[in-house]
C-alpha cells in the first residue's frame, strides 16, 4: 500500500503538477490522451463481446469478463509503470508526473469556468454549447438557470469522480489503482447505461464504478462542506443538506458532492433533467433553496471547488508528517 509507504509525497507533488500543468492541449493533442486509449480499449472490448444475439444473461456474462480483463490490464500496466519509474533517478517525481495525468482539477476548472465565461461572451446559446461539453443532459431545453445548474452539478459531481476518488485510489494503491480506477470510471460513462445495448453488458462496471466511488464521494462532500465558507456558504448548513439530501439522488454517490455544494451555495440543485430523449424525475436536492442559478453562482462553485481541492492538498500533506 502506497500511503503506508511514505509514498504520499507523490500524492502532493501530482496535485501540485496537475494544478500547475493540467493537460496541455498541444501536447495530448499530438500523442492521445491516456485516458483516450482507455477508451479505445474500452470500446474494442464492448464490439467483440457486447452481441446483440446473445440473452441478457449471456452479455451480462461477457460484460463481468470484460470489466475483470479491463481492470486487469490496467493495473498491470500501472504496476509496470511504477516498478520501471522507481528504478530510474527521480522515480517518485516521474510517478508524481504520470498520475497528475489522471487528475482532473486544471481541466474541471477550466471546463466549468468556460460554461461562465460563455454567458459573459455570447449569451445563454453560447452557454448551452459550452455546458454540453461537460454534462451528459440536452442543454437546448435548458433556460439560465437550467445550465448554471447543470455547471454546478457537473463541478460537484467531477470534483469526485475526477479529482478525490483518483488521489484516494493513488494514494492507497499506487499507480495501479490510479490506473484501474481510471479505467472503471471510464467505463461506467461510456458503457455503463441503461439501455438496451449496455443495461446488460454495462451491470459490472457500474456496480463496480459504485464500489470503487463509495468512500470519495463521501470524502468529497466533507471537503466542500469544509470549503463552505469559502463561497460565503455555512459548514453547518451544508453538512445538514448533506445528512438529509445525499440518498435522494438516483446515484448511491453523486448525491453526496452534489448536496454538499447545494448546502454551501444556498441552491437547489439536482431535480428533474432531461437525456436524449427522456426526462429523469428526480427531487431537488436542498429544494427549499433558491432554484434560480445565475452566472455568478458558478462563480461561487468554482471558488468551493478550488478550497476543497487546497483542503485535500493540506490533507494529505498533514497525513505524510505522520505516517
Amino acid at each position: 500500500m502506497l500511503i503506508a509507504s511514505g509514498g504520499l509525497f507523490i500524492v502532493i507533488a501530482a496535485l501540485a503538477f496537475d494544478a500547475l500543468i493540467g493537460d496541455p492541449e498541444w501536447l495530448w493533442s499530438r500523442l492521445g490522451h491516456p485516458v483516450s486509449l482507455i477508451g479505445a480499449f474500452i470500446d474494442t472490448l464492448d464490439h467483440t463481446f457486447n452481441k446483440e444475439d446473445q440473452s441478457p444473461q449471456q452479455r451480462r456474462s461477457a460484460g463481468i469478463a470484460s470489466t475483470t480483463a479491463l481492470v486487469v490490464v490496467a493495473a498491470a500496466v500501472g504496476a509496470l509503470i511504477q516498478t520501471i519509474a522507481m528504478q530510474l533517478p527521480g522515480g517518485n517525481i516521474i510517478i508524481a508526473l504520470i498520475a497528475s495525468v489522471f487528475i482532473a482539477q486544471r481541466s474541471l476548472y477550466r471546463h466549468v469556468g468556460e460554461v461562465r465565461a460563455a454567458f459573459a461572451r455570447g449569451g445563454l446559446t453560447e452557454a448551452r454549447d459550452a455546458v454540453a461539453m461537460i454534462v451528459g443532459r440536452d442543454p437546448q431545453n435548458l433556460d439560465e438557470a437550467g445550465v448554471c445548474r447543470a455547471a454546478i452539478e457537473s463541478c460537484a459531481e467531477n470534483f469526485s469522480d475526477g479529482v478525490v476518488a483518483p488521489v484516494f485510489w493513488l494514494a492507497l494503491l499506487g499507480l495501479p489503482g490510479l490506473i484501474a480506477y481510471k479505467a472503471i470510471n471510464t467505463a461506467d460513462s461510456m458503457i455503463g447505461h441503461r439501455t438496451e445495448r449496455y443495461g446488460s453488458f454495462g451491470w459490472a462496471s457500474a456496480r463496480l464504478d459504485d464500489l470503487v466511488n463509495l468512500i470519495p464521494a463521501r470524502l468529497s462532500a466533507l471537503l466542500l462542506a469544509a470549503a463552505a465558507p469559502i463561497a460565503g456558504g455555512s459548514i453547518g448548513k451544508s453538512f445538514t443538506v448533506v445528512r438529509r439530501d445525499a440518498s435522494k439522488h438516483r446515484s448511491p454517490n453523486a448525491g453526496w458532492p452534489e448536496s454538499a455544494v447545494a448546502g454551501a451555495l444556498g441552491l437547489a440543485l439536482a431535480g428533474p433533467r432531461r437525456y436524449a430523449g427522456h426526462v429523469v424525475d428526480d427531487p431537488f436536492l436542498n429544494a427549499e433553496a433558491n432554484q434560480n442559478a445565475v452566472p455568478d453562482d458558478i462563480g461561487r462553485a468554482l471558488d468551493l471547488y478550488t478550497g476543497a481541492c487546497v483542503i485535500e492538498a493540506a490533507v494529505y500533506a498533514a497525513l505524510a508528517l505522520v505516517v
